[in-house]
């Protein structure tokens, strides 16, 4: 291998560093344009899911009412015999139930019976995995330079992820749910007060909110929907509040509800009190909008430090390097 003749700074080769660097930097521009150039709209799905349906219904391929109702008959069998081995094996809890329920819920799914499936996700994917991994690691020794040590971390971690993957999962869809709520609510307390100012009723203007609001914020529309037909039929109008406070795991949520609850009980002016939770909404934004923003310079500094600053190092003391080291050459 003959040694590199180009320049050198402190035994480094420029070409070779500039090489790499450059590389480095064309594959970030690289993933940057391909993330930019693949961003999905998250109405697109719904809207052609829509239009899929609305050809259905026009061509009459519309499914029966029997193979609904079979669909919704197996359905229930699977949850039962879900439901009768959990409690075959004792591990099946009211409360453990309800908290399952009660985080779908917040997931926006609509079915009670998907508690038992989640239930039974945690019993049975450690048992499942953890005998994959225990057979990979220790009888097929696919990992043999591996000390014993690092052998029982994977099956640990396998068995720790997989109790944990239901909770995960669940978790992600609410988080994901909350923050597209949170980012719609202040636009739905504005609609509220018009229909409030104009003389509509709560559980009207619930519903008008949520036809106006359902395609630019489809999980608050779902919620208020909701609203609006348990205000329609439920004995108590605070129970079809207070479900929503249950649903959506907010405090301005919980604090719109109050509200409501309050303007219900008391008479006072509903449009005043909406008007001034929606103020304080948007500040809030606003708020977590600049404190994202006072973020973003400690969050560039590692990328700074990585990737510009080198290039930028190169480009200014580069020609100098290689004019010193080509007289250092002619010198000697």
């Amino acid at each position: 291998m003959t040694p590199s003749t180009g320049p050198t700074v402190m035994g480094i080769d420029v070409i070779m560093a500039a090489s790499v660097l450059s590389a480095i930097a064309t594959f970030a521009v690289l993933v940057a344009i391909y993330a930019a150039t693949t961003v999905r709209d998250p109405m697109a799905k719904r809207v052609k899911a829509l239009n899929e349906r609305r050809e259905q219904l026009k061509a009459g391929i519309v499914a029966s009412t029997n193979k609904r109702r079979k669909t919704i008959s197996n359905r229930n069998e699977m949850a039962d015999k879900v439901r009768g081995l959990l409690s075959s094996l004792k591990m099946l809890q009211d409360s453990q139930v309800q908290k399952a329920q009660a985080k779908l819920m917040q997931a926006g799914v609509r079915s009670k019976d998907m508690a038992f499936v989640v239930i039974f996700a945690r019993f049975v994917l450690p048992v499942v995995l953890g005998i994959g991994a225990i057979l990979l690691v220790y009888v097929i020794d696919y990992f043999p330079t591996w000390g014993a040590w690092k052998k029982y971390a994977l099956v640990a971690g396998t068995l720790l992820l997989a109790y944990k993957a239901p909770d995960l999962w669940l978790k992600n869809k609410i988080d994901k749910r909350t923050h597209a709520i949170r980012k719609g609510l202040p636009d739905a307390l504005d609609l509220l007060v018009i229909c409030a100012e104009a003389g509509l009723t709560v559980d009207a203007a619930f519903g008008r909110v949520a036809r106006e609001l359902g395609k630019a914020y489809p999980e608050l529309g779902d919620e208020f929907a909701l609203t609006s037909i348990e205000l329609g039929f439920l004995t108590d109008r605070r129970l079809a509040f207070e479900n929503l406070a249950k649903r959506i795991d907010l405090d301005s949520v919980r604090g719109v509800v109050t509200t409501m609850i309050q303007t219900e009980k008391y008479g006072t002016p509903l449009a005043s009190a909406l008007r001034v939770l929606s103020a304080e909404f948007r500040n809030e934004r606003m708020m977590r909008a600049e404190e994202k923003a006072a973020r973003l310079p400690a969050i560039m500094t590692v990328p700074l430090i990585l990737f510009i600053l080198p290039v930028l190092f190169i480009v200014i003391l580069g020609p100098a390097a290689c004019s010193i080291n080509d007289a250092l050459l002619s010198g000697q």
